[in-house]
């Protein structure tokens, strides 16, 4: 290994968390070199050709509330490096049985006009989380300490996120709504969590998704979310970074001499890394921690858009394809015991409507996957195709090509996706609130020369760079005195 260039700090990992880290610490006046196992940067955050030549997929991430309302990432140039976010028409829609689907549009009014009898209490739910956005994205992209979480209680637009937050997405859309449509809408958000709808805390994923769809959209970015990934490692290297690809670090004491490493990884790699470099209790700790189930996704280069029953899925980014509340919950519950879904929540993504490069003329992209057991090798192809046969009569004729990756595929992709759990960790209540064990500074290892900067810190899964940006001034505060 090229050992040339010194540096103060020296990171590990090239995915949004391990790029803003770098950033951060270089914006700092650090010289930083950043070590990547791929070829490529990016981590969760990549493009390719998956299906056929000229057909553009977003590998892994393709839909970006958090990134898009992240306060780093607003803090960067990323325009000047050529990233252009796409607002398709609708940022949701979700389909139902003998039914309009119902769609998340920017407008809450907009929203709520076509739920009926909900349409005041979804205003009264999402009205004042919208108007305190600034706030609440700070608040929740940000390590837990008690004077925010005091400050968020008593300020009478976000109390009611506090404490709602806390139930389970069940609960929540059975005693705030009505109808079917509105209670099928909020399952679908909460379900990004990957836990049981009837657990506590997996409403808060619910109310987020919502509030950030209303506030700052559910954009794509132009050409492929590889785009997002190389503007981060190009304003790196403006600041003086310098990043070495296709080398994975086995083990911390391969890396040359800087004043402290900071690690874009699991508790699991940590622990096989820099195991013998941590303090024993904090070790334990870290092998105590929980993952979540894996995605199976399926990538599709298409003759033509995805036949939607429905005119109105054709106006948005993300459809949800899971029909009622009951029959996501029951298959997220199967999920967690172990069991293939027979009908998956399946979340499809289709860019190419929106983003004339993804794919050729007349062609299409469509993006898809749905939540398993960890580790699986269940092939789920035939489920979520036939899950979009139900709204979508004629798919299959429409299918040129597919890509597929199991929860056991992806984690080899990324060793970061452990079982093929892409949200870093299972997103149960203690873990949001204290990970990756409970310590007053999530990203200190108890070596004052390590840190770990990845989705498996606070504020958790998701792309938006926090987790790196929140680590390196931790980092930077404890090397500097």
């Amino acid at each position: 290994m090229d050992q040339g260039a010194a540096a103060d700090y020296i990171v590990v990992g090239a995915g949004p968390n391990g790029l803003a880290a770098a950033i951060t610490l270089a914006c700092a006046g650090q010289r930083v070199t950043l070590f990547e196992a791929a070829a490529t940067v990016g981590g969760g955050v990549r493009s390719a050709e998956l299906t056929l030549p000229g057909f553009t997929h977003d590998v892994c991430s393709a839909v970006y509330p958090l990134a898009i309302g992240s306060p780093f990432f607003e803090s960067l140039p990323l325009a000047a490096y050529g990233v252009e976010w796409i607002q398709p028409g609708y940022a949701l829609a979700h389909p139902l049985e003998g039914a309009p689907s119902v769609v998340l549009q920017r407008s809450v009014e907009a929203t709520s006009a076509a739920l009926g009898r909900d349409r005041a209490a979804y205003r009264r739910l999402l009205g004042p989380l919208v108007a305190g956005w600034p706030q609440l994205r700070t608040d929740i992209l940000a390590p837990l300490h008690w004077r925010a979480l005091r400050k968020v209680m008593h300020l009478p637009s976000l109390a009611a996120f506090g404490t709602r937050a806390l139930c389970s997405a069940t609960d929540l859309a059975r005693n705030t709504f009505q109808t079917d449509a509105a209670r099928a809408l909020f399952a679908g958000l909460a379900a990004h969590s990957m836990l049981p709808l009837e657990r506590a805390g997996s409403a808060a994923f619910g109310l987020v998704l919502a509030a950030a769809a209303h506030a700052v959209g559910w954009p794509i970015v132009r050409g492929g979310s590889q785009r997002l990934s190389d503007a981060l490692a190009e304003h790196f290297r403006s600041l003086g970074g310098r990043i070495v690809t296709d080398r994975r670090v086995r083990h911390v004491d391969e890396l040359p001499a800087a004043r402290a490493v900071l690690l874009d990884v699991t508790p699991r790699q940590l622990i096989n890394i820099a195991g013998d470099h941590l303090p024993p209790h904090y070790r334990r700790q870290l092998a105590r921690y929980r993952y979540g189930p894996g995605v199976f996704k399926v990538d599709w280069a298409l003759s033509a858009p995805i036949p939607w029953t429905d005119p109105a899925c054709r106006q948005a980014g993300t459809v949800h394809v899971g029909g009622t509340l009951d029959e996501i919950a029951a298959g997220e519950r199967a999920v967690w015991r172990g069991e293939a879904p027979r009908r998956p929540f399946t979340l499809v993504v289709q860019p190419s409507l929106f983003d004339e490069t993804r794919a050729p003329p007349g062609r299409h992209t469509a993006w898809a996957y749905c939540h398993v057991p960890s580790a699986s090798t269940t092939d789920m192809t035939a489920a979520i195709e036939a899950q979009l046969e139900r709204f979508a009569p004629g798919f299959r004729d429409c299918v040129l090509a597919r890509h597929t990756l199991n929860a056991a595929q992806l984690q080899d992709y990324n060793p970061n996706y452990v079982g093929g759990d892409i949200n870093g960790g299972a997103a149960e209540l203690s873990q949001v609130l204290f990970r990756p064990v409970l310590r007053r500074n999530p990203y200190a290892t108890g070596n004052p020369r390590l840190f770990i900067c990845s989705a498996s810190t606070p504020p958790g899964g998701g792309v938006h760079g926090l987790c790196g940006y929140h680590a390196a001034r931790t980092a930077l505060r404890v090397t500097e005195g």
